[in-house]
């Protein structure tokens, strides 16, 4: 009998332990009770309990954007020609120190394909991108010659700018320069980083910086006139063929490659095959890198995501 009512015992307090017990101050749940998501309602359930409802709303990927890899090597074209026109610049710049490239020879060649990616810029879209900003093309040609008097009457001031600073430093700067060019330029990304007036300063003050080890100041004038043909108004006729003729978009960055890497190979030929290869590689790998990530993207969203307040509340703020 004894034995009977030890056994007894030690079964009950085995039971007591491996029966879930609310904590001090906090409800055991009720059999048959249903819990509720419910905050103005006091229910019979510990604070930490979780429901085996609670994941059903679980949602995966909401937001995900599938990209296909022909879409994304379009896209990646605005890279490869901000870089070539990074390798254009260099490579006129040892042109014309090495003395191989005139600088008249340099500003005809400049004026003359101004001059044709004026006329396209307006025969891309028959004239309707000039009809809504209302600009007519007196402006425009004011707007050339003040700059063109403006940076012709500072080149011998532009020459002598950097005469104090050592060339390495010259170069380090230009290099340092034109890198942040390539980071801080609008390829399209809504994002904070993104900010074309810096990238075109950027720019500017590299040119600045590699035209004061040019020669003469006529030298200096013609290489600061190429920088903003190349960095401002070159950009400006590809983003408008990109919106209206994607295929021409397409062919003429090919050919603008094409371009960058046989001037490049006339300077370097190791140079040239490394180009070639990161531009590869911008185009056609990290492309398909992306692809392949978009495969491994998780992105949980459930009841636990923070409130989003999408009402504009602008009102309230006067």
């Amino acid at each position: 009998g004894a034995r009977r009512k030890l056994r007894g015992l030690s079964g009950a307090c085995a039971g007591r332990r491996s029966s879930p017990r609310a904590r001090p101050g906090e409800m055991e749940p009720v059999p048959g009770r249903r819990w509720q998501k419910v905050l103005y309602e006091r229910q019979p359930f510990p604070d930490n309990y979780v429901d085996q409802r609670f994941l059903e709303e679980l949602r995966k990927n909401v937001h995900a954007r599938r990209y296909r890899y022909g879409a994304v090597v379009f896209q990646s074209a605005a890279v490869v020609q901000q870089l070539c026109s990074v390798c254009i610049f260099v490579v006129t710049w040892w042109y014309m120190d090495a003395g191989v490239l005139s600088p008249q020879g340099l500003f005809g060649a400049a004026l003359a394909s101004s001059l044709l990616g004026y006329v396209l810029f307006d025969a891309v879209d028959q004239g309707a991108g000039r009809q809504e900003s209302g600009r007519a093309r007196w402006a425009d040609l004011k707007s050339t010659l003040v700059f063109t008097a403006f940076t012709y009457g500072f080149s011998p001031v532009l020459k002598t700018l950097t005469e104090s600073i050592s060339t390495d430093t010259i170069y380090a700067m230009s290099a340092l320069m034109l890198l942040g060019h390539l980071i801080f330029f609008n390829y399209g990304a809504n994002a904070a980083i993104v900010s074309s007036t810096l990238s075109l300063n950027m720019a500017i003050f590299a040119s600045v910086c590699l035209a004061s080890r040019l020669p003469r100041s006529l030298h200096a004038f013609v290489m600061v006139t190429f920088a903003m043909q190349i960095f401002a108004l070159w950009p400006m006729l590809q983003k408008k063929l990109k919106a209206q003729t994607p295929r021409c978009y397409v062919g003429v960055t090919v050919l603008f490659a094409l371009a960058a890497l046989a001037g490049l190979a006339t300077v370097s030929s190791v140079g040239a095959v490394l180009f070639a290869s990161l531009l590869l590689a911008v185009s056609c790998l990290c492309p398909y890198c992306l692809i392949r990530l978009q495969l491994l993207k998780d992105n949980i969203h459930g009841p636990w995501d923070e409130a989003e307040i999408k009402e504009d509340l602008s009102r309230f703020l006067m």
